[in-house]
């Protein structure tokens, strides 16, 4: 018989311990909140919500496939308080967004992503269901926007661009 070299013996540990399947477990979803739950740096916060998100509406997903359209709301309704619990907790960081942008970044990159599956669940809709979902997506695209604000603030002495025409000189 012949002997396994050191190097294939560590390779084959290494093996036994990779997961069996690249997806997360059922309670993924239970440990991300949980983590958030008790983060208390804002910075971390915004992390952990912006890694939650797509949790959050694969649950709100699964309760809609069920038919469950008031659990679904509920769940989008926790999460649109979760991120203005948390853009509230960020503001004293704002001034500084721009040169450290962690957390204010991932948070907004994950509106991003959360606005465009809302949109997506929202046509998918009956017509007289929507207009609680686009209040929610209205508070939601808010959020965004102070988020982008605060990475993107108007430099002093500048004025904003006004919608400038195609063929005016910059």
């Amino acid at each position: 018989m012949k002997q396994f070299a050191p190097a294939a013996m560590i390779a084959l540990a290494l093996a036994s311990l990779w997961p069996v399947s690249g997806f997360p477990g059922p309670n993924h979803f239970a440990e991300l909140q949980a983590i958030y739950d008790h983060e208390t740096d804002p910075v971390h916060r915004a992390n952990d919500l912006a890694k939650l998100e797509p949790d959050q509406f694969a649950a709100i997903r699964d309760k809609l496939s069920a038919g469950d359209e008031v659990e679904a709301l509920q769940e989008l309704e926790h999460f649109r308080d979760e991120v203005t619990s948390t853009i509230t907790a960020l503001q004293p960081f704002a001034p500084k967004a721009e040169s450290h942008p962690d957390g204010f970044k991932n948070l907004q990159i994950a509106l991003r992503e959360a606005l465009r599956e809302l949109d997506g669940i929202i046509t998918g809709l009956d017509v007289d269901k929507r207009p609680w979902f686009r209040a929610v997506r209205s508070d939601l695209q808010d959020s965004q926007n102070v988020l982008i604000d605060a990475l993107f603030p108007q430099k002093p002495g500048k004025t904003p661009n006004k919608n400038p025409s195609p063929g005016d000189p910059k």
